[in-house]
């Protein structure tokens, strides 16, 4: 097949799928699941008699881990799985020039696990950890041959505007499906027969209000287990039109195809070679800089909704309005800073939006109110779009034109992010469970942007206004 670039349907196709995934991110990862986790283990740690000054406890083989904790340590399991795993199977995807049947492989393994999350109750806590961490590598491991489509679809010209687009195609899907699911938790009697239930319970003794409130919540909560199931539907139901125009681009020289585990490890081990030999140095300043600042942007994604709850004391429906201001936001925001890199370049944006995130971390230590975390959400979401898309397009910019690896190349890209996710959790968590409370992890924070920063602001010296 011949390979043609820029061709609409099939960018229109590759954007779709950030249409259908985002939403995993936003409702699963970031808005609905992480305070139904905090509800459901804080019931589990008291049926395990683990309610201990204060702290809900829970039994994690040998160990007792505070529950805000072992969410972020699950995050840091479910990429850490990926990590290990995206390396391999992108060498093979490349040898084999399989990278769409990858993609669909864990896209429907984290669509399968959002829909059993619908078990997710303080009976079946493990189950629902296990599946939470299950999707998390659905989700990750998609993504890695996702990126690896974009420059064998786009010129290079076209980089910066087709990742704004996509992350503003998920941003808007992903917005669209939270909208949609709150409305339904916060007026379950939309749906369910709420005045029977009400009825049926007042029947059974309680007074009129105590029934009401008995039935909205028992609803309320039957809506966001089917949020999760949402989600997973949304996920897989969408990218089937991404699997339908998305089409792989062999290589002109289809040899020696056989043993193709080997042949994974062989293009790995080629790709860190070139990345290691570079004269300029700048694809490794790169991925060090990215690795830094994805270990503050990644945390931050997953543990602001549990920051808001238990440190400001905010419900959920706060919590999500919070989430949405963020994610509204940042469809701007994408566009806006690719905008600013065509004026002076990807580098200089990045490094504007990593100071920005200096200061997003210092204001997340002094925050103490509702309104506050509300104003520097939306400074969250003003460079939350614009970072990802432009460390992405960026780095699709400075790999090397010769290459056909792509897969494998964006492989290392993918597992700086993961792995970055993995350790920035993990030290979030640690010093969480540590000293008893999230300010101090955010302090840690601010370090990996700064670090990220001077990375970045060294790749200016190597490459010109475009990149």
């Amino acid at each position: 097949m011949e390979r043609t670039l820029n061709d609409p349907k099939v960018t229109k196709a590759w954007t779709m799928y950030d249409w259908a995934n985002s939403v995993f991110s936003l409702t699963i990862a970031t808005a609905i699941f992480p305070p139904y986790f905090e509800t459901v283990s804080k019931a589990a740690s008291i049926a395990q008699g683990n309610f201990i000054d204060g702290n809900y406890y829970l039994n994690i083989g040998p160990l007792k881990i505070v529950n805000s904790a072992l969410y972020t340590y699950a995050l840091s399991i479910g990429f850490l799985i990926i990590t290990v795993l995206s390396p391999i199977l992108s060498g093979i995807a490349d040898a084999k020039q399989n990278k769409l049947s990858f993609m669909k492989f864990f896209c429907y393994l984290g669509s399968l696990s959002c829909l059993l999350m619908y078990f997710f109750t303080p009976d079946h806590f493990y189950l629902g950890l296990v599946l939470f961490i299950v999707s998390l590598v659905g989700f990750g491991g998609s993504i890695v041959f996702y990126n690896a489509f974009l420059p064998e679809i786009a010129s290079e010209d076209q980089f910066d505007q087709l990742s704004a687009r996509g992350f503003s195609m998920g941003y808007i899907g992903s917005v669209l499906l939270l909208i949609l699911n709150l409305v339904l938790i916060m007026n379950p009697g939309w749906v369910f027969p709420l005045a029977s239930k009400a009825e049926a319970l007042m029947n059974a003794g309680f007074s009129a209000e105590e029934a009401y409130q008995k039935a909205k919540d028992e609803y309320a909560l039957l809506a966001i287990k089917l949020s999760f199931v949402s989600v997973g539907i949304w996920w897989a139901g969408f990218a089937q039109i991404t699997f339908k125009n998305l089409k792989e681009y062999p290589k002109k020289d289809n040899s020696n195809r056989q043993n193709n585990l080997n042949k994974g490890f062989h293009e790995l081990k080629k790709v860190f070679k070139e990345i290691k030999l570079s004269k300029s140095g700048r694809i490794g300043y790169f991925l060090i800089g990215y690795f830094f600042a994805s270990m503050g942007i990644q945390t931050v994604m997953y543990v602001a909704s549990l920051f808001g709850s238990l440190e400001l004391k905010m419900g959920t429906s706060e919590l999500i309005l919070t989430i949405l201001i963020i994610q509204l936001i940042a469809i701007v925001g994408a566009k806006a800073f690719a905008l600013l890199s065509a004026k002076i370049g990807n580098i200089y944006s990045l490094m504007t939006m990593l100071f920005i995130w200096v200061g997003i971390t210092i204001g997340a230590y002094c925050v103490q109110t509702s309104i506050q975390f509300y104003a520097l959400a939306g400074v969250v979401g003003i460079v939350m779009g614009g970072i990802q898309s432009m460390f992405r397009s960026t780095f699709a910019k400075i790999i090397p034109e010769h290459t056909t690896e792509h897969a494998s190349y964006f492989s290392f890209y993918d597992v700086c992010e993961k792995l970055a996710t993995v350790l920035g959790t993990f030290v979030f968590a640690f010093i969480n469970n540590l000293t008893g409370n999230m300010r101090s992890s955010v302090l840690v924070l601010m370090v990996f942007f700064i670090v990220g920063l001077f990375f970045v602001s060294r790749i200016r010296n190597f490459i010109g206004k475009t990149a």
